[in-house]
C-alpha cells in the first residue's frame, strides 16, 4: 500500500494497493519501487489516486477520494537513533513487536506536489520536512509521536536552523511482553543532543507523558530530563486540521482505530540546563509545524 495526503481543514489520506510482484528494493540502501513510484535517501517520486465512487464501494481501501503525485529531492540534515533497540542483532531475531528509525527530524525538501489538479512547489525555505522509518508488526499501544524541525528562540528572538526535536513510543513489547509507558527522543539544539533515552540507563534518563483529547484541540505533554538536562514540551493540534490514520498493520490487524494524526501543531519547549539539583533556563522555544501522533488499540472510530 501506497498512503498519501494532507492535514488542515482539507485533511485527507488516499491509499492505493499493489501486489508483492510490483514491489523492489536494494537491500544495502535505501532504493525502493513500487510500480511506478520509486524512493531513495534523496529523491521520491509518485502518484495515488482514487475516485469517489471507488472510495464509496470499496471501504476495504481504507481510502478518500482525491488524487496526489510528487517529485522531491530531499536532504536529511538531521538524524535521530533510537539506539540498540533498532540494532541488526535485535532485527534478526525480531524482539520488539515495532522498530523505528528516524533518518531525517530534519528534512529540506525542494520540487513539486500536485493536489487534485493544483500545482504546489516546495521549496527549502518554507518546508519544515520529516523523514522516518517504522517497521515491524504494529504501532505499539498507547503509541505517541511529536517533532518538529520550525523552532524559533523566544529569547533572542531568532529562528534556531540547525535544532529539531523529536518523541516516539508508548508501550513497546519485546518478544510480544509490554513493557511499562517509555517513550524516547531528544531535543537537538544549535548542535547539541539532549536525548532521554530509557536504553541508555548511564545517563539516569526519566520521561513522563500524557495526552488530552478535546473537542476543539488536542494536546500532548512531555517532561524530560537526565543528569545535565531537563525539557518540558507542550503541544497543541486544532482537531479539524487532524486525520484518523486508516490501515491494516502488518501483522493482518487493524486494531489502531483512533490514531490520530496531524502536522499543524504548535507550542513551548522550555530547556533546562541542571548541575546537581540546580537548574537554569537555557532557552525558551517556539514550535510550529509540529507532526504529532497519539492512538490506543480500539475496536472501532467513535
Amino acid at each position: 500500500m501506497i498512503k498519501a495526503g494532507t492535514w488542515g481543514t482539507d485533511a485527507r489520506q488516499i491509499n492505493n494497493f499493489y501486489p508483492v510482484s510490483d514491489f523492489l528494493s536494494n537491500t544495502n540502501h535505501l532504493d525502493i519501487t513500487i510500480g511506478e513510484n520509486t524512493l531513495s535517501e534523496k529523491h521520491l517520486k509518485g502518484s495515488v489516486s482514487l475516485s469517489r465512487e471507488e472510495a464509496v464501494s470499496h471501504k476495504e481501501y481504507m481510502s478518500q477520494y482525491g488524487s496526489m503525485s510528487w517529485d522531491l529531492k530531499v536532504e536529511k540534515k538531521i538524524a535521530f537513533n533510537v539506539g540498540y533497540g533498532a540494532s541488526s542483532f535485535f532485527r534478526k531475531i525480531q524482539a520488539f513487536e515495532m522498530y523505528w528509525h528516524a533518518e531525517g527530524i530534519k528534512s529540506e525538501f525542494t520540487g513539486k506536489v500536485t493536489l487534485d489538479g493544483r500545482s504546489y512547489t516546495v521549496s527549502r525555505e518554507s518546508s519544515f520536512g520529516y523523514a522516518d522509518k517504522n517497521w515491524g508488526r504494529d504501532f505499539t499501544s498507547p503509541w505517541l509521536w511529536l517533532s518538529s524541525c520550525n523552532l524559533r528562540s523566544q529569547i533572542t528572538g531568532k529562528p534556531l536552523r540547525n535544532s529539531a526535536v523529536e518523541f516516539g513510543g508508548g508501550k513497546p513489547k519485546i518478544f510480544m511482553v509490554p513493557l511499562n509507558r517509555k517513550i524516547l527522543g531528544g531535543l537537538f539544539y544549535e548542535g547539541i543532543m539532549y536525548e532521554y533515552n530509557f536504553s541508555k540507563f548511564w545517563q539516569n534518563p526519566t520521561v513522563a507523558f500524557d495526552f488530552t483529547e478535546g473537542s476543539k484541540v488536542h494536546s500532548w505533554d512531555i517532561e524530560a530530563k537526565n543528569y545535565n538536562s531537563r525539557i518540558v514540551l507542550h503541544v497543541e493540534c486544532p482537531v479539524d486540521e487532524m486525520l484518523l490514520i486508516n490501515y491494516e498493520a502488518p501483522n493482518g490487524k487493524k486494531l489502531h482505530n483512533r490514531l490520530w494524526n496531524g502536522g499543524t501543531g504548535y507550542g513551548i519547549i522550555r530547556l533546562y540546563k541542571r548541575n546537581g539539583k540546580i537548574e537554569n533556563l537555557a532557552d525558551r522555544i517556539e514550535i510550529r509545524n509540529a507532526g504529532c501522533e497519539y492512538g490506543k488499540h480500539c475496536r472501532r472510530a467513535i
